[in-house]
C-alpha cells in the first residue's frame, strides 16, 4: 500500500453457493470506512449467484483468474489440494498487480484455494473461521497461513496446542441489519392462506441446509413428539431449506415424516427469500443442530420476535446467552426439543417474555455497524497499527438446560 492510499483488501469466494458467509461480507463492505480500505469482491463464477450478490455494491473485480473447482460442503484431500498448487501463480500476480494489503477468506474452499497465494504475494490473510473447530485446515493450514484469525464464536475458534493459531485468534460475531422489522401478522396471514391450515396452527420453523450437521431428521423426530401431547393448539412443523444434492435428501425426508406418522404436519417449504419474513411468520424457530459455530437464523428469528428453541451445543449457547434470551435444550433430544415447544405454545405470555428480550440483547450485540468496526480494528492491528482487539466476555460455563417434562 502507497503512504495515504486506502488499504486494498481483497474477498475471493470459491464456489457459487449463497450463504451465511456472503451475507456477512455483503454487510461488512457497506459499513468499511472507505477513507481507509478498499474493498473488491472476486467470485469465482463472474455471472453466478455470489456476483450477483455483491453487484450492486459496485466492488466486484474487473478481471480476475480462473481457479479449481471444489464440490460444495466436501472436505479437500490431499489430492484436491496438490491440484490447486497450479492455481497460485495466476493467484499471485493477480494479487500483486492489484496492490492488495489483505486477503479476507471467508470459508474452508476459500481459505484453501486462496491462502497459500495470499502469502506467496506478500499480502496479509486474515482466515475468517465460520465452520468446524476440528477442520483439517483450521488446525494444520491456519497455523502456517494465517497472519490473523477471526472466529465467529469462541466455540469455532482453534483450539490451543503446540501447532496452533488461537493466539492470534479474535472473537468477532457475526452481523445482521438489526434495523430490519417485518410485520409478523401479515406473514403469519400469508403462511396460513398458502398451507390452507386453522389460523390458530402454532409454526414450528426448522431454517437452513438439510445437512447432517443441522439435523433436520431430528426436527421431524420433535414434530412427532408433540403429536402424542394434549396441546392448546394444533402444531405444523415447517421446513425451510434445501439440500443441494438434487432433491436425495429431500425425499428421505418426506419417507421419514410419513414413517414417523406426521407427513400431514411436517412441511417441506424449499429455500425461500428473504428468510427474515418466513421467521416472522412462524411462532417459534427450532434449532436440533450440533455443532453450529454460529448459525445465522438464530440471530434473525431474535430480531424479528420469534423465540428460539436450541440444542446446547456449538455456538448456540453463545447465540442464547446460556439460555437467557432462548430455550437451550440437550444435544439429540427430540423429547427435550418437544418439551420446550410445549411451553412456548402453551405459555404465550412466556414466549412473548423471552421473544422481547432475545430482540433488545440482538440489536444491541450483532448490528452491522460493531461488526465492521471490529473487523476494522483486526485490519490495522495486522498491519501493525494497533494492538489485536480482545474476545469478547466469556459465556459462563454451565447453560441453563430444560430437560423435564413441562409441568401440567
Amino acid at each position: 500500500m502507497m503512504q495515504g492510499n486506502p488499504t486494498r483488501i481483497c474477498f475471493p469466494f470459491t464456489g457459487d453457493v449463497v450463504g451465511g458467509s456472503h451475507l456477512s461480507v455483503l454487510g461488512l463492505v457497506r459499513n468499511l470506512d472507505r477513507s481507509r480500505f478498499t474493498p473488491v469482491i472476486v467470485p469465482q463464477y463472474p455471472d453466478g449467484a455470489i456476483a450477483a450478490l455483491f453487484r450492486p455494491t459496485g466492488l466486484l473485480a474487473d478481471i480476475q483468474p480462473q481457479w479449481t473447482r471444489l464440490p460444495y460442503d466436501s472436505s479437500v484431500g490431499p489430492w484436491k489440494m496438490l491440484q490447486l498448487l497450479k492455481d497460485i501463480p495466476a493467484q499471485v500476480h493477480f494479487l500483486r498487480a492489484g496492490g492488495f494489503d489483505i486477503v479476507h477468506s471467508n470459508d474452508g474452499r476459500t481459505h484453501a484455494t486462496w491462502g497459500p497465494a495470499a502469502r506467496l504475494s506478500g499480502a496479509k490473510l486474515l482466515w475468517h473461521q465460520r465452520g468446524d473447530p476440528g477442520a483439517i485446515g483450521l488446525r494444520l493450514a491456519a497455523p502456517l497461513l494465517a497472519n490473523r484469525v477471526v472466529a465467529v464464536s469462541r466455540f469455532a475458534s482453534p483450539r490451543p496446542g503446540l501447532w496452533s493459531a488461537a493466539r492470534r485468534c479474535t472473537v468477532v460475531h457475526s452481523p445482521f441489519a438489526t434495523e430490519a422489522s417485518e410485520d409478523r401478522v401479515a406473514a403469519r396471514a400469508a403462511l396460513v392462506a398458502e398451507l390452507g391450515c386453522d389460523p390458530d396452527t402454532a409454526f414450528i420453523g426448522f431454517f437452513g441446509a438439510f445437512i447432517r450437521r443441522k439435523r433436520p431428521f431430528l426436527f421431524i423426530d420433535a414434530i412427532a413428539e408433540l403429536t402424542g401431547r394434549h396441546l392448546s393448539r394444533p402444531v405444523m412443523g415447517l421446513m425451510f431449506g434445501e439440500a443441494y444434492d438434487g432433491g436425495r435428501t429431500e425425499t428421505a425426508l418426506a419417507n421419514h415424516a410419513r414413517k414417523r406418522n406426521v407427513a400431514d404436519i411436517v412441511k417441506l417449504m424449499g429455500f425461500r427469500t428473504p428468510g427474515p419474513r418466513w421467521l416472522a411468520a412462524c411462532d417459534m424457530l427450532m434449532v436440533p443442530a450440533l455443532g453450529e459455530p454460529f448459525g445465522r437464523t438464530l440471530i434473525e428469528a431474535m430480531l424479528v420476535g420469534t423465540p428460539v428453541i436450541a440444542t446446547a451445543s456449538g455456538g448456540n449457547v453463545e447465540a442464547l446467552k446460556n439460555g437467557d434470551i432462548g430455550v437451550l435444550v440437550p444435544p439429540e433430544n427430540a423429547v427435550a426439543l418437544a418439551n420446550a415447544a410445549v411451553v412456548l405454545i402453551d405459555w404465550p405470555m412466556a414466549a412473548a417474555t423471552i421473544a422481547a428480550k432475545a430482540a433488545e440483547d440482538a440489536t444491541s450485540r450483532f448490528g452491522e455497524t460493531l461488526h465492521a468496526d471490529q473487523i476494522m480494528a483486526v485490519y490495522e492491528a495486522m498491519l501493525g497499527r494497533t494492538s489485536p482487539p480482545k474476545h469478547p466476555p466469556a459465556p459462563m460455563a454451565h447453560p441453563v438446560l430444560m430437560e423435564s417434562e413441562p409441568a401440567s
